[in-house]
This record gives C-alpha cells, sequence and structure tokens, in this order.
C-alpha cells in the first residue's frame, strides 16, 4: 500500500514537514496550497527537495468553489485554474483535488456541474494534469461521494476522476459500501481521516477534531475493505485538521501518522480475510506485522527517582519484602505475591520519583518487540552483561519504557534471579497478589498517540473514554485493557493547569500504582500499624455512602477510620484506598468482590480533592494535583 499525508497535517514550514514525513516513511505528500504559498522555497525547490527526500508529490489540493456557476464566474475560475495548473507542472505535480462548491454555486444541475467540469479537465489535459472531484460533507448541492460520482459520470473525460474521502463519507453517515461500484480507474486519490464522536456541526468537527485511524471512533478496515474490493491502487493518505496536531512536534506526529497507516493496513488485511476468507487477491497489497496476542499480565512497574527512601518507605508499610539488589545496576526488588516493584536509581539526578517503566507478560517477546518496532516504536538501549537476561524494550509516547517479558505458567521470571542481598526479606503475609492496574497521565499533545501506541503494539483495546473533575478542570480518562483484565492500563488527560516544567513530560504529572488485594481491610489496618498515612478521605464522603448503599453502622464506621472508599454495582463491590503522593507516584490497593470490573469512578473526585488539600497543605500553595 502506498502511504501519502497532506502537509496541513503537521506543524512547521513546508520544508520542516517534508523532512518530518521523509523520516516517518512515508511514500509521497499532499502539498497544501497555504503551506506553498508562504514558503520561501520555489515551487523547482520543493520538487527538488522532494526528489532528494525520496516523496513523490501526489496531490496539490484544494481547488475550491468551481463548478455549478454563472458562465461569467465560469471564465474566472478557468483562468485561475490554469495559474495553479502552470504551478503545478513547475512542481512536477499531475493531480489537483477538487473541492465540491460551498459558496459560489447557483445552481443544482447536474448536467451543468458535469459540463463544466468537462472544460476544465480539458484545460488541465493541455497542462497533462488530472482533476479529483471530491463532495464535502458541507457542499452547496454535491455533499455525498455517490452524487459526486455520477457528475464525473456525466462529465465523461479521462482526466475528471473522484477522490475519496472518510471523512466526508462517515461524517454524513453514507454507506461506504457504494465504493466497490465505482471503477477503479476513476478513483484518482484517496483520504482518510478517524474521529471521534461528537454532536456539533460538521465543519466544525472537521476542521478541529480529525484524528489519525485508530485514534477515533470510526471503523476505518471496513472502509478500506471497500477500497480494496474496489480495485483502487493508488495512494492512500492522511488528511487531518486537528489543532493539537498543529501545534505538536512535526516529527513524532509524523512517526504517528505513519504508525496509524501501518496499523489499518493490518486491521484491512486481517479484516478482509475474515469477510472474503483467505484465499482472496486484491489489485492494492497489504502488509501484515507480526502477530501478538494480548498480554496476560503485569510482569512489573518500574519507579525512578534519585532519593527512593520515601518510596522503599511506603512499599514496606504495605507488606511488600525487600528481595535485594542487582548485582550490577544501582536497582532494587521489592515483591508481594506476583506484585513486582522496580526502585531504580540509576541514572536519575535530580528526579523525584515517577513511574519510569512498565514490564507486560506477552506469549513471545521478540515478536512482540519486532511489531512494536514496525509500528515505529523506538528501542530503548540497554547494557546487559553475558550472565543478564535480555529483556526487550521500546518506548512509549509519554517516554515511558515499556519492557515485554515472556509469561510463564506459574509467574516467575528468570531476571528476579540477577538481584541478590545477604537481608532480602522472606515472603511475608502477601495479601497484594498482583498488579491490578496502573494509571499513566498524558501529555495533552500526545493522548490520542498514546491510545494508538498500546493498541496497536499490545492489543489492549480502548474502553469508552470518561472526564472527571477536579479542583482544577476536567481529567478525562481512557482506560485500555486486556478482554480478561488482567491488564487494565488508564490514561489520563489533565487540565492544562496541571503542567509544570521538566525534562519529562510524563513525570510532570501524578500517577499510580493499583495493587491488587485479597484482603483491603486487614492489609490497611497492618499498614496504619506499621505507620502508613492514608489519603485523608472527608467525613462528607462517607455521609454520602451511608445515603446510597445504606451501610452497616459498623461496617461504615471502619472503612472512615482506615480512610477506605466504597463503591458497589449489579456485580459486586469495590473497596480501595490511596496512600500519599511521592513525588509524582502514589499507591492504590483494591479488592474486588463477586465480579466488580469498574475503577471506583465516583469516588474519584473524592481522591483528586483529598489530593489538592494535601498538596496545598504540604506546600503551602495551590499547587494542582491528579
Amino acid at each position: 500500500m502506498r502511504t501519502s499525508i497532506a502537509t496541513v497535517c503537521l506543524s512547521g514550514t513546508l520544508e520542516e514537514k517534508m523532512h518530518a514525513c521523509a523520516n516517518a516513511g512515508f511514500d509521497g505528500i499532499e502539498i497544501f496550497e497555504q503551506d506553498l504559498l508562504v514558503s520561501p522555497c520555489s515551487p523547482g525547490e520543493i520538487r527538488s527537495l522532494a526528489a532528494e527526500l525520496g516523496l513523490s508529490l501526489d496531490l496539490y489540493q484544494p481547488f475550491r468553489d468551481f463548478e455549478g456557476v454563472t458562465e461569467e464566474l465560469l471564465a474566472d475560475n478557468l483562468y485561475r485554474a490554469e495559474a495553479k495548473f502552470r504551478l503545478m507542472n513547475e512542481l512536477g505535480m499531475d493531480l489537483m483535488l477538487l473541492c465540491s462548491n460551498v459558496a459560489t454555486a447557483i445552481h443544482d444541475d447536474d448536467d451543468l456541474a458535469a459540463a463544466q467540469l468537462r472544460q476544465l479537465g480539458d484545460l488541465a489535459a493541455g497542462y497533462g494534469i488530472r482533476i479529483a472531484y471530491e463532495a464535502l460533507a458541507w457542499g452547496r448541492f454535491v455533499n455525498d461521494f455517490e452524487h459526486a460520482m455520477r457528475i464525473v459520470d456525466l462529465a465523461a473525460h479521462p482526466n475528471i476522476g473522484t477522490c475519496l474521502d472518510s471523512f466526508h463519507i462517515l461524517s454524513r453517515g453514507w454507506d461506504p459500501a457504494a465504493i466497490e461500484k465505482i471503477p477503479a480507474e476513476k478513483i484518482f486519490f484517496v483520504q482518510l481521516a478517524d474521529a471521534p464522536e461528537l454532536s456539533m456541526d460538521i465543519l466544525s468537527w472537521s476542521r478541529h477534531y480529525r484524528v489519525f485511524p485508530g485514534e477515533g471512533a470510526w471503523e476505518l478496515d471496513k472502509f478500506m475493505g471497500h477500497l480494496v474490493r474496489s480495485g483502487y491502487n493508488g495512494p492512500v493518505s492522511l488528511e487531518i485538521f486537528n489543532d493539537v496536531f498543529r501545534q505538536a512536534d512535526e516529527e513524532r506526529t509524523a512517526v504517528d501518522a505513519m504508525r496509524s497507516l501501518i496499523w489499518l493496513e493490518e486491521q484491512t488485511s486481517v479484516h478482509l480475510q475474515e469477510t472474503d476468507g483467505p484465499d482472496a487477491t486484491y489489485v492494492m497489497e497489504l502488509a501484515t506485522l507480526p502477530q501478538v496476542a494480548e498480554p496476560t499480565g503485569f510482569n512489573f512497574a518500574e519507579v525512578k527517582a534519585e532519593d527512593t527512601e520515601q518510596v522503599q518507605q511506603l512499599l514496606r508499610q504495605l507488606g511488600f519484602a525487600f528481595r535485594g539488589r542487582h548485582r550490577t545496576k544501582p536497582v532494587q526488588l521489592w515483591t508481594q505475591g506476583r506484585a513486582r516493584i522496580i526502585v531504580n536509581e540509576q541514572q536519575a539526578r535530580g528526579l523525584e520519583p515517577t513511574i519510569a517503566a512498565l514490564a507486560f507478560d506477552v506469549e513471545d517477546p521478540l515478536i512482540a518487540a519486532s511489531r512494536a518496532l514496525q509500528l515505529k516504536a523506538e528501542a530503548v538501549p540497554r547494557q546487559s552483561q553475558a550472565n543478564e537476561a535480555v529483556l526487550q524494550a521500546v518506548k512509549a509516547p509519554d517516554s515511558t519504557e515499556v519492557f515485554l517479558c515472556e509469561a510463564t505458567e506459574d509467574g516467575t521470571a528468570a531476571w528476579t534471579e540477577e538481584f541478590v542481598s545477604d537481608d532480602a526479606a522472606g515472603p511475608g503475609q502477601e495479601l497484594i497478589t498482583r498488579i491490578d492496574h496502573v494509571n499513566l497521565a498524558q501529555p495533552w499533545q500526545h493522548f490520542d498517540e498514546s491510545v494508538l501506541f498500546y493498541e496497536s503494539t499490545l492489543s489492549l483495546a480502548p474502553r469508552p473514554s470518561t472526564e472527571v473533575p477536579s479542583p482544577v478542570g476536567l481529567v478525562r480518562s481512557q482506560v485500555m485493557r486486556t478482554d480478561d483484565g488482567q491488564v487494565r492500563l488508564a490514561l489520563n488527560i489533565a487540565p492544562l493547569v496541571m503542567e509544570r516544567p521538566g525534562p519529562s513530560a510524563a513525570s510532570a504529572y501524578p500517577q499510580h500504582i493499583a495493587f491488587a488485594c485479597s484482603d483491603v481491610m486487614t492489609l490497611a489496618r497492618n499498614a496504619v500499624a506499621g505507620g502508613l498515612e492514608f489519603l485523608k478521605i472527608p467525613a462528607n464522603y462517607y455521609a454520602d455512602l451511608q445515603a446510597r448503599f445504606r451501610l452497616e453502622p459498623e461496617y461504615l464506621a471502619a472503612l472512615q477510620e482506615l480512610n477506605l472508599l466504597y463503591d458497589r454495582d449489579e456485580a459486586g463491590e469495590f473497596v480501595h484506598f490511596y496512600t500519599a503522593t511521592v513525588g509524582s507516584v502514589f499507591f492504590e490497593v483494591v479488592e474486588r468482590r463477586h465480579g466488580y470490573d469498574g475503577y471506583g469512578a465516583p469516588n474519584a473526585p473524592v481522591r483528586l480533592a483529598a489530593q489538592y488539600e494535601l498538596a496545598k497543605r504540604i506546600r503551602g500553595t495551590r499547587l494542582p494535583s491528579l
């Protein structure tokens, strides 16, 4: 599949965008006219740069408001078009995007529109240029891709074809199955965009909220399936209007874009095999990736800091056992049940405690790592001695290191043998059984990128997002998880006011590791006896609990005494507590009873407010906390 991307997707100058697209591995680009108009480079220089970078110049766009107009305006439009054709010749481009008229059309007449397109085709043919006619979702008379194709058919000109855009088709609810009826030679170009489901006018939705495939709500694999069945074999391009992408670093946005197309190509191949059978053949060749099953659990989580004393104290109070230091690195291992926490002090000068790495149990780490690398993930360089385990790791968009470890039936991990100590603790009560979930806060400009990363590389499925109120604004949360719930990863995007400067975007936000527990009340009493101070929950919360759930007075008093939180649904109960935040890390202990599958969502605003109050008391300032 040939890949392309519109320069409007990225920030920066045209030249910077071209370098970013080439570095990300795109085959070609669409040149958005505004990017060329503001460039100091001549068309010839842009043409030379594209050749140097190995990029084809696939589409010049957009040409607007042409058809359905008076004869006088048509003459002006043809004059305007001819100027663009001469420019395209200088660029070495042969395909122009023509959008359906939204402003100047006065005739709702397909025959007239076709006749005017035919005149444009005659003019374009003299310059060796073709015209791809696209139905804009908000076009005055033409807003349906099938309607646009009928006009192309009426025009009956070899230089006039159509452009299919997933946004304009899916935002209007048109059935894309009709794509299969379009002759492949008349599909001149294809543009893709995903989008979240929003209730707003289509123009605003289009101009501000498009996202890359896999980052929205649409089934683009099925859209692509119709396209592939049509026999189309031209470029598949991204055209994304998004305020966040236009402000983010163009290099990483281009990588995110390329990842989305690689992922979509694979998803389309899988969809076609499931619907048409493994022996079906198509003109367009679709590449696939190494197949991986979803992770079977968390192998470990890593907290990194220059001074880890407070983290060690918290783990000790929660009943974790110290298993020793690594024999060659300043790294500690703490365990309880199958929950493993690495405490890392290397290369951490000036760093407060932060979640630096997560490890997942997978069937084959090498295959999983190969898939991640083909999806444009960045490998994490690691130095290992001859007698040490070689762990596969890649970097997530928020800089969290993602380790891929071999799953074992008994939950053991060979790398733990590298930790030795004369005073390592023996097994304790082990009320904590495993890591239940991890909450990672995301910088606003990389949230969608992170969702796609974890879905495409680790097969974690996104659940519907939620918004949680905090004292400083709404926190948007997106849970990524396996079907069986053994891996749950909550990605949070915090209000902008929560941003703090720092070398790592991830370390600027508080985030936490939640441990599954068999008896949270007993563990809480043990932790209190060990000196652990829980996050203080206000009395008003417990009065509300009683009103909602009619708890037994003695049980309610025990919850309040220990600062435990409670939730209940039709499946079961959820009891949990939080520690105070150390650096940007805190811990949660949860007990799920009788099939409860949520996260205590009604309690999240209480936790956020309590953390906010604690931060004010400790620091003496209005410091936001997540």
